[in-house]
Protein backbone atom coordinates (compact mmCIF):
# COMPACT_ATOMS: atom_id res chain seq x y z
CA UNK A 1 0.00 0.00 0.00
CA UNK A 2 1.65 3.58 -0.74
CA UNK A 3 2.23 5.81 1.79
CA UNK A 4 -0.34 8.84 1.76
CA UNK A 5 1.41 11.07 4.02
CA UNK A 6 2.59 14.51 2.78
CA UNK A 7 6.21 14.67 1.34
CA UNK A 8 8.54 17.26 0.72
CA UNK A 9 11.23 17.37 -1.76
CA UNK A 10 13.55 20.34 -1.09
CA UNK A 11 17.15 21.02 -1.16
CA UNK A 12 18.88 20.01 1.86
CA UNK A 13 20.65 22.27 4.21
CA UNK A 14 22.26 22.78 7.71
CA UNK A 15 19.29 21.32 9.87
CA UNK A 16 19.04 17.99 7.78
CA UNK A 17 22.62 16.54 8.68
CA UNK A 18 21.17 14.49 11.23
CA UNK A 19 19.57 12.50 8.62
CA UNK A 20 23.22 11.73 6.96
CA UNK A 21 23.87 8.33 8.85
CA UNK A 22 20.26 7.33 8.29
CA UNK A 23 20.77 7.88 4.61
CA UNK A 24 24.06 6.36 3.90
CA UNK A 25 22.75 3.06 6.41
CA UNK A 26 19.71 2.48 3.72
CA UNK A 27 22.08 2.93 0.65
CA UNK A 28 24.31 -0.06 1.72
CA UNK A 29 21.47 -1.82 2.99
CA UNK A 30 19.86 -1.56 -0.46
CA UNK A 31 22.91 -2.24 -2.42
CA UNK A 32 23.12 -5.76 -0.78
CA UNK A 33 19.62 -6.60 -1.04
CA UNK A 34 20.02 -5.86 -4.96
CA UNK A 35 23.39 -8.47 -4.95
CA UNK A 36 24.75 -4.64 -6.41
CA UNK A 37 27.41 -2.17 -5.19
CA UNK A 38 27.93 1.26 -5.03
CA UNK A 39 30.39 3.79 -4.48
CA UNK A 40 30.37 3.89 -0.54
CA UNK A 41 30.16 7.35 0.96
CA UNK A 42 30.59 7.98 4.69
CA UNK A 43 27.94 10.14 6.85
CA UNK A 44 30.45 12.77 6.97
CA UNK A 45 30.21 13.12 3.05
CA UNK A 46 26.67 13.15 2.92
CA UNK A 47 26.74 15.62 5.19
CA UNK A 48 29.38 17.86 3.76
CA UNK A 49 26.84 17.79 0.41
CA UNK A 50 24.20 19.12 2.87
CA UNK A 51 25.75 21.98 3.86
CA UNK A 52 27.47 22.70 0.46
CA UNK A 53 23.92 22.88 -1.00
CA UNK A 54 24.44 20.19 -3.37
CA UNK A 55 21.58 17.76 -2.29
CA UNK A 56 18.10 17.28 -2.53
CA UNK A 57 16.45 15.65 0.68
CA UNK A 58 12.59 14.10 0.84
CA UNK A 59 11.00 14.65 4.34
CA UNK A 60 7.49 14.08 5.70
CA UNK A 61 5.74 17.00 7.64
CA UNK A 62 6.47 15.53 10.59
CA UNK A 63 10.72 15.08 9.27
CA UNK A 64 10.40 11.51 8.54
CA UNK A 65 13.45 11.09 6.00
CA UNK A 66 11.59 9.64 2.55
CA UNK A 67 15.03 10.10 0.31
CA UNK A 68 17.89 11.67 -1.16
CA UNK A 69 20.15 12.14 -3.71
CA UNK A 70 23.24 14.48 -4.18
CA UNK A 71 25.39 16.62 -6.69
CA UNK A 72 29.20 14.60 -7.76
CA UNK A 73 31.18 17.12 -9.93
CA UNK A 74 34.23 15.46 -12.04
CA UNK A 75 36.56 16.61 -14.95
CA UNK A 76 36.73 20.12 -13.04
CA UNK A 77 33.42 20.65 -13.34
CA UNK A 78 32.97 19.48 -16.95
CA UNK A 79 31.00 16.66 -16.16
CA UNK A 80 28.62 16.42 -13.16
CA UNK A 81 26.64 13.33 -11.23
CA UNK A 82 23.15 13.34 -9.41
CA UNK A 83 24.56 10.27 -7.18
CA UNK A 84 23.68 7.98 -4.18
CA UNK A 85 19.67 8.05 -5.08
CA UNK A 86 17.88 6.25 -2.26
CA UNK A 87 14.26 6.23 -1.19
CA UNK A 88 13.12 5.38 1.95
CA UNK A 89 11.46 1.64 1.56
CA UNK A 90 8.24 2.36 3.24
CA UNK A 91 8.08 5.22 0.30
CA UNK A 92 9.22 3.52 -2.50
CA UNK A 93 6.86 3.14 -5.39
CA UNK A 94 4.64 6.67 -4.58
CA UNK A 95 6.62 8.81 -7.25
CA UNK A 96 8.38 10.07 -4.88
CA UNK A 97 11.66 8.97 -6.63
CA UNK A 98 10.89 11.01 -10.03
CA UNK A 99 10.40 14.28 -8.03
CA UNK A 100 13.71 13.98 -6.25
CA UNK A 101 15.61 13.25 -10.10
CA UNK A 102 13.61 16.60 -11.58
CA UNK A 103 15.14 18.89 -8.54
CA UNK A 104 18.43 17.20 -8.27
CA UNK A 105 18.89 18.03 -12.28
CA UNK A 106 17.40 21.39 -11.97
CA UNK A 107 19.63 22.44 -8.89
CA UNK A 108 22.59 20.72 -11.10
CA UNK A 109 21.63 22.54 -13.93
CA UNK A 110 21.78 25.94 -11.60
CA UNK A 111 24.85 25.31 -10.03
CA UNK A 112 26.74 23.83 -13.44
CA UNK A 113 24.96 25.25 -16.51
CA UNK A 114 27.19 24.34 -18.88
CA UNK A 115 28.27 21.10 -17.77
CA UNK A 116 27.06 17.59 -18.66
CA UNK A 117 25.29 15.56 -16.65
CA UNK A 118 25.45 11.83 -16.34
CA UNK A 119 24.61 8.79 -14.53
CA UNK A 120 24.77 4.86 -14.43
CA UNK A 121 21.45 2.61 -14.37
CA UNK A 122 20.79 -0.73 -14.24
CA UNK A 123 16.75 -0.06 -14.31
CA UNK A 124 14.69 0.55 -17.34
CA UNK A 125 12.65 2.57 -15.02
CA UNK A 126 15.59 5.14 -13.88
CA UNK A 127 16.52 5.18 -18.33
CA UNK A 128 12.91 6.65 -18.55
CA UNK A 129 12.93 9.20 -15.77
CA UNK A 130 16.22 10.03 -17.55
CA UNK A 131 14.97 10.72 -20.80
CA UNK A 132 12.09 12.72 -19.61
CA UNK A 133 14.73 14.90 -18.19
CA UNK A 134 16.57 15.48 -21.91
CA UNK A 135 19.14 12.58 -21.42
CA UNK A 136 20.46 10.03 -23.88
CA UNK A 137 21.85 6.44 -23.71
CA UNK A 138 25.79 6.54 -25.06
CA UNK A 139 28.82 4.55 -24.58
CA UNK A 140 31.04 4.52 -21.59
CA UNK A 141 33.52 6.52 -23.82
CA UNK A 142 31.37 9.79 -23.41
CA UNK A 143 31.20 10.25 -19.78
CA UNK A 144 34.31 11.57 -17.16
CA UNK A 145 37.82 9.89 -17.72
CA UNK A 146 37.98 10.81 -14.27
CA UNK A 147 39.89 8.09 -12.01
CA UNK A 148 38.36 8.91 -9.04
CA UNK A 149 35.01 8.96 -10.45
CA UNK A 150 35.84 5.35 -11.86
CA UNK A 151 37.37 4.11 -8.68
CA UNK A 152 34.00 4.19 -6.71
CA UNK A 153 32.77 1.29 -8.72
CA UNK A 154 35.56 -0.85 -6.86
CA UNK A 155 32.99 -1.42 -4.17
CA UNK A 156 30.66 -2.87 -6.97
CA UNK A 157 29.77 -6.90 -6.98
CA UNK A 158 30.05 -5.99 -10.68
CA UNK A 159 33.20 -4.54 -10.49
CA UNK A 160 35.81 -7.10 -12.39
CA UNK A 161 33.20 -6.97 -15.82
CA UNK A 162 33.81 -3.63 -15.79
CA UNK A 163 37.64 -3.85 -15.32
CA UNK A 164 37.45 -7.25 -18.45
CA UNK A 165 35.92 -4.71 -20.59
CA UNK A 166 38.54 -1.78 -20.49
CA UNK A 167 35.58 0.38 -18.63
CA UNK A 168 34.20 0.70 -22.05
CA UNK A 169 31.21 -1.64 -20.80
CA UNK A 170 29.28 -2.99 -17.68
CA UNK A 171 25.76 -4.39 -16.48
CA UNK A 172 24.81 -0.45 -16.06
CA UNK A 173 23.58 1.74 -18.75
CA UNK A 174 24.59 5.16 -19.44
CA UNK A 175 23.13 7.95 -20.14
CA UNK A 176 23.92 11.83 -20.73
CA UNK A 177 22.23 15.23 -20.45
CA UNK A 178 24.56 17.41 -23.04
CA UNK A 179 22.82 21.40 -22.46
CA UNK A 180 24.56 21.54 -25.83
CA UNK A 181 22.67 19.31 -27.39
CA UNK A 182 19.49 20.30 -29.03
CA UNK A 183 17.02 17.51 -28.23
CA UNK A 184 14.05 18.47 -26.30
CA UNK A 185 13.13 16.40 -23.42
CA UNK A 186 10.10 15.76 -25.05
CA UNK A 187 11.78 14.53 -28.11
CA UNK A 188 14.04 12.22 -25.70
CA UNK A 189 11.23 10.83 -23.87
CA UNK A 190 9.68 9.47 -27.43
CA UNK A 191 12.87 8.66 -28.42
CA UNK A 192 13.36 6.37 -25.62
CA UNK A 193 9.69 4.89 -25.59
CA UNK A 194 10.36 4.18 -29.23
CA UNK A 195 13.17 1.97 -27.98
CA UNK A 196 11.95 0.75 -25.22
CA UNK A 197 12.22 -2.97 -26.26
CA UNK A 198 15.13 -2.82 -27.66
CA UNK A 199 16.51 -1.01 -24.50
CA UNK A 200 14.97 -4.01 -22.34
CA UNK A 201 16.42 -6.84 -24.20
CA UNK A 202 20.09 -5.19 -24.53
CA UNK A 203 19.98 -5.24 -21.12
CA UNK A 204 18.94 -8.98 -20.60
CA UNK A 205 21.32 -9.74 -23.30
CA UNK A 206 24.30 -8.28 -20.97
CA UNK A 207 23.16 -9.91 -18.27
CA UNK A 208 23.32 -13.46 -20.17
CA UNK A 209 26.60 -12.78 -21.76
CA UNK A 210 28.49 -11.53 -18.89
CA UNK A 211 27.11 -14.48 -17.05
CA UNK A 212 28.56 -16.76 -19.21
CA UNK A 213 31.76 -15.02 -19.32
CA UNK A 214 32.37 -15.74 -15.80
CA UNK A 215 31.14 -18.70 -15.18
CA UNK A 216 33.16 -19.79 -17.74
CA UNK A 217 35.93 -18.52 -15.76
CA UNK A 218 35.07 -20.22 -12.52
CA UNK A 219 35.17 -23.59 -14.67
CA UNK A 220 38.49 -22.48 -15.53
CA UNK A 221 39.85 -21.85 -11.45
CA UNK A 222 39.59 -18.46 -11.75
CA UNK A 223 37.50 -16.79 -8.61
CA UNK A 224 35.27 -14.20 -9.59
CA UNK A 225 32.13 -12.64 -7.89
CA UNK A 226 29.47 -14.66 -10.28
CA UNK A 227 27.53 -16.01 -8.28
CA UNK A 228 26.33 -12.84 -7.45
CA UNK A 229 26.24 -10.76 -10.38
CA UNK A 230 22.95 -11.68 -11.45
CA UNK A 231 20.58 -11.09 -8.65
CA UNK A 232 17.77 -8.74 -9.09
CA UNK A 233 19.13 -6.36 -11.86
CA UNK A 234 15.77 -4.44 -12.04
CA UNK A 235 14.72 -3.47 -8.60
CA UNK A 236 13.69 0.60 -8.86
Amino acid sequence: MENQQEIIVRIANHLDTHYALRITTEMEASAKARGTGIAKRSPEYVANKMLEGKAVIAVTKTGQWVGFCYIEEWSHGKFVANSGLIVSPEFRKTGVARNIKQQIFQLSREKYPDSKIFGLTTGLAVMKINSELGYEPVTYSELTDDEEFWAGCKSCVNYDILMSKERKNCMCTAMLFDPKDKHSPKETTANFEKKRKVYERLLRLKQISFSKIFKRKETNGQPTKSKSLFHDFFPF
